[in-house]
């Protein structure tokens, strides 16, 4: 007898449950108003089933009183969670009904409750399914699958995809819309099998179409229009290889925009092209930015590749790659060796700015962080700053970040507790209980960094100064 003949009546008996109004032990809020629905579920098929219910469960003590366990869940949609809740009783998946567009949904949220083996179902069957809408939506699925680190072979697909068949992201309905990290992505990747005359073109297109007000013919623009241009281009124009151009190409297309190059390139490339006596040669010199690593960060949290993305994040992604090793990372506190106390992170901090702070959140692959740039104070006081910001790393979810939003409490020098950024936002080491000595609940800064607002315990926390050398 095939052992699988047996699946389908075991998925059935299965499903058979979750519809069953007696026996259930737990009761699931799923959404947020007006959009609410509660689900019935029994908490021992939740719990090995998925591992982040498994981590809810673990801060409910089992109840032996005959009262049903409650939890809430906000962060899901209740016709999502439905979906994946008929999956995990019996693994059975009916995408028919559903737009495509909500498959990626349903992705997300099967990796928010740790289903890898369904988010990988779900990969395949975009790719192998759905190319087209892919290439028609192609924005939004790249922008969706690097944001969660889960979808891996979603990335690859659009990685290949930008590479192989750049025009038909150039072409597409979306392109002026897409994010400036992913153009940017797009003109860095090194087998992009495009001419780079017409990557220069659609960079171009691209910046026009964030500002429609400037005129249609470049030989009516003002200086103010220029420079409008120049700042929307400035992190696109370091990556653009005018070095492979031909004189032409560079006298056609280039020449006319001047104004937006920065004064050192603009001044090389006219050098070099007017060398050239053959308008068909190409100058031998390169000037393609080369990739260059920080210095090895001192931290037993996070990597010079965490350090370099704040780094971006303290400039607005306005530091390029060649600038990064002009930053230090200065190691002020280090919890394991000075001491894991609200007191020995004033001794060491106070009357210090431009400093970061990374924790290790125990039992967890969290890691959680804030930057501030002023000087911390132990008087109990707020301060007000429009550019700190808090954070979060996550192996399984990628990174979060949040910007503060109420600058008048956007850090709080409490003496009773170590860094603090906003009113409750994120706050370390404030106090000690059963449950935890930190907390992290959105309120003065744009989102919530953590998917859960329970307090934690700290297992590691560094403080690094920023200085430029």
């Amino acid at each position: 007898m095939d052992n699988n003949n047996l699946l389908p009546k075991l998925s059935q008996n299965l499903l058979e449950i979750l519809n069953d109004e007696e026996y259930y032990d737990v009761t699931i809020e799923v959404g947020k108003d007006p959009y609410v629905r509660i689900f019935r579920a029994h908490m021992v098929i939740l719990h090995y089933r998925s591992p982040y219910l498994k981590r809810i469960f673990s801060t409910h003590k089992k109840k032996n009183d005959g009262n049903l366990t409650q939890i809430k869940l906000p962060e899901f949609y209740p016709e999502i969670f439905q979906l994946i809740l008929r999956y995990i009783y019996g693994g059975k998946l009916s995408l028919e009904e559903y737009e495509t567009s909500d498959i990626i949904k349903i992705m997300d949220t099967a990796s928010k409750l740790s289903l890898q083996e369904l988010v990988n179902y779900l990969q395949s069957y975009l790719i192998d399914k759905k190319a087209n809408w892919i290439e028609q939506n192609f924005t939004m699925v790249y922008k969706a699958s690097y944001e969660n680190n889960s979808f891996l072979r979603l990335q690859k697909y659009c990685t290949d995809l930008i590479s192989k068949e750049p025009d038909k992201i150039f072409r597409s309905l979306n392109f002026s819309s897409i994010p400036e990290k992913l153009l940017i992505s797009i003109i860095q990747n090194d087998n992009l099998q495009m001419s780079e005359v017409q990557v220069w073109e659609h960079v171009l297109k691209w910046g026009l179409a964030q500002n429609p007000e400037l005129p249609s013919d470049v030989n009516n623009y003002s200086d103010d229009d220029f420079n409008i241009l120049k700042n929307t281009l400035q992190r696109c124009i370091p990556f653009i290889k005018f070095y492979n151009l031909t004189s032409k190409e560079f006298m056609d297309k280039v020449l006319p925009y001047e104004q937006i190059l920065p004064k050192e390139l603009y001044k090389d490339l006219m050098k070099a092209f007017l060398s050239l006596l053959d308008p068909n040669s190409k100058p031998k010199k390169s000037r393609i930015p080369k990739e260059i690593k920080l210095k090895p960060i001192n931290s037993k949290i996070i990597t010079s590749q965490h350090a370099e993305l704040i780094l971006k994040w303290i400039g607005k992604l306005e530091i390029y790659t060649n600038e990064l090793t002009s930053y230090e990372f200065k190691l002020l506190f280090h919890g394991s060796r000075d001491g894991l106390a609200p007191d020995k992170f004033h001794e060491f901090c106070d009357g210090k700015s431009h400093t970061i702070t990374v924790v290790k959140v125990k039992d967890s692959n969290e890691i959680l962080g804030g930057y501030n740039p002023i000087a911390w104070r132990s008087d109990g006081s707020f301060s007000n700053t429009k550019d700190s910001f808090i954070f979060s790393y996550d192996n399984n979810n990628g990174h979060v970040l949040s910007r503060v939003i109420n600058e008048k409490y956007a850090i709080y020098n409490n003496h009773f507790g170590g860094p603090s950024f906003g009113c409750g936002d994120l706050e370390l080491l404030r106090f000690t209980s059963k449950n935890g000595n930190s907390v992290s609940k959105k309120s003065s800064y744009d989102k919530s960094i953590r998917r859960i607002e329970n307090k934690f315990f700290i297992e590691e926390c560094e403080v690094f100064q920023i200085i430029k050398t």
